[in-house]
């Protein structure tokens, strides 16, 4: 069973909601957004869940409309996280479309990894070539988007498949292997 558009609209939507409302509950905490990355998680999961265009879609719309609303993140950083949001929710849903293992939590993990490496490399190379060109060095990527961000990247790793299992096995979202029940 494939989700309708209809459905797939309305979890992206909630996905995006998420985007405004996560962050604010992270931000009373000094640094909290950039060390748990609470908006990597709806637009990650919609990737997931609704395939690369939602995905894209949520990895757009969650970050302005969270900064117009809320003032996070703020304007000199949004262009950067865009791009790397926009990069989590495409590629998450193209690794899925892609990815076949026959297993789930293979599934999820190989697609949820490659994509956060590939939005974390798109987001890098874009500071470095457009919104910071000459003052974006290596260390200073790999310090931001992989050690300082490390409690987000593993609760985002725990949290993002267990979700999805939770979705499935609530019947929100249709199994990704249903023949594997039927055995």
């Amino acid at each position: 069973m494939k989700m309708t558009y209809v459905k797939r609209s309305i979890i992206t939507a909630v996905c995006i909601a998420l985007c405004v409302v996560l962050p604010m509950a992270f931000h009373s905490v000094k640094n909290a957004g950039s060390i748990f990355a609470p908006m990597h998680i709806p637009v990650l999961l919609c990737g997931l869940i609704c395939g690369a265009p939602f995905g894209l879609l949520c990895g757009i719309i969650g970050p302005l409309l969270s900064s117009l609303f809320t003032g996070m993140p703020p304007a000199a950083i949004l262009p950067a996280m865009m791009v790397e949001l926009a990069a989590y929710g495409l590629f998450t849903g193209l690794f899925m479309q892609i990815v076949r293992t026959k297993a789930v939590l293979a599934d999820l993990y190989i697609s949820l990894v490659a994509a956060m490496l590939c939005g974390r490399v798109l987001a890098g190379a874009a500071k470095a070539l457009i919104f910071s060109a000459g003052k974006y060095s290596l260390t200073v990527w790999a310090t931001s988007y992989f050690v300082t961000s490390l409690p987000g990247i593993i609760i985002q790793l725990a949290l993002v498949p267990a979700i999805v299992f939770a979705l499935q096995k609530a019947r929100l979202i249709p199994l990704r292997y249903p023949e594997a029940i039927c055995k």
